[in-house]
């Protein structure tokens, strides 16, 4: 674990960045970087799966899809939160990036509100395999988390969870040169 932790004040809202793994947070609910089929892979998705076992991906074949841009939610199998919050970001280079990324991250925020949870942890979306550079990702990222608690929520902690020291210094860059 490392020393890696920032933590402001929105509102009534506390935003932080954390290198850590999200799998071990005590949060209501973890946000995976998802694929459109559901499919638990490697990642993000891969640590959720091996996590907490296998009712995730069942859960997730029930619901069977969603588009770029949206989010469902799942029970935690053995997770130690109690929902995980599936997100569809954009893969580089298929257009309209910026615009589907902050899609997926509001659709994980607005679910975890409708679902009455106070607290929600996001990594990188699209940032791993799906190839977004990790500036640009923290850039969409927090402008949106800005954006969404600026707008009002009941959320009271909103952790941006990353893998990675250079990630996270990436991320504390974007958060000191502010949202836009």
């Amino acid at each position: 674990m490392s020393d890696n932790h920032v933590v402001i004040q929105m509102n009534e809202t506390k935003l932080e960045l954390l290198e850590s793994d999200i799998t071990e947070l005590e949060v209501d609910a973890i946000v995976n970087a998802a694929n459109e089929q559901l499919q638990l892979g490697s990642g993000v998705a891969g640590a959720i799966r091996k996590k907490g076992g296998p009712s995730i991906q069942k859960e997730c074949d029930r619901i069977g899809s969603t588009p770029v841009g949206s989010a469902v939610i799942t029970g935690a199998g053995d997770l130690p939160v109690k929902h995980v919050i599936h997100a569809v970001g954009p893969r580089d280079g298929e257009g309209d990036e910026d615009r589907k990324l902050a899609s997926a991250v509001r659709s994980s925020l607005a679910l975890a509100d409708r679902h009455g949870l106070k607290s929600i942890a996001l990594p990188a979306i699209s940032a791993g395999a799906f190839g977004v550079p990790m500036d640009r990702s923290a850039r969409v990222t927090l402008t949106e988390i800005h954006r969404y608690i600026q707008g009002g929520t009941k959320l009271a902690r909103v952790v941006v969870c990353l893998f990675g020291e250079d990630a996270f210094n990436t991320f504390r860059t974007q958060l000191r040169k502010g949202f836009r």
